[in-house]
């Protein structure tokens, strides 16, 4: 199980565009993915889990993986919101 704090930095947060993105990265993979925030965790499968965490930039979550595919997985959800989502700021 691989477990890794992540930083929300685009400026919108955690809005819908970004939780589809996230959302569709993680149903790519096998491993189940949850994000926590305070005590709420979330399946990361889920675009109404990932609304209902409510991040705005700046906040912290932690990752949470466990899987044969872990390691892709977490690579790639790293990689997503370290690229703001794809978004400009």
């Amino acid at each position: 199980m691989l477990n890794q704090p992540i930083t929300i930095i685009n400026k919108l947060g955690l809005h819908t565009r970004a939780a589809a993105k996230l959302v569709a990265t993680a149903a790519k993979f096998e491993s189940k993915i949850e994000l926590k925030r305070n005590d709420h965790i979330i399946n990361v499968k889920s675009i109404m889990g990932v609304i209902t965490l409510g991040a705005t930039k700046g906040t912290v979550l932690d990752l949470m993986i466990s899987g044969a595919d872990e390691l892709e997985a977490c690579e790639a959800i790293v990689g997503l919101v370290n690229n703001r989502f794809g978004e400009a700021e």
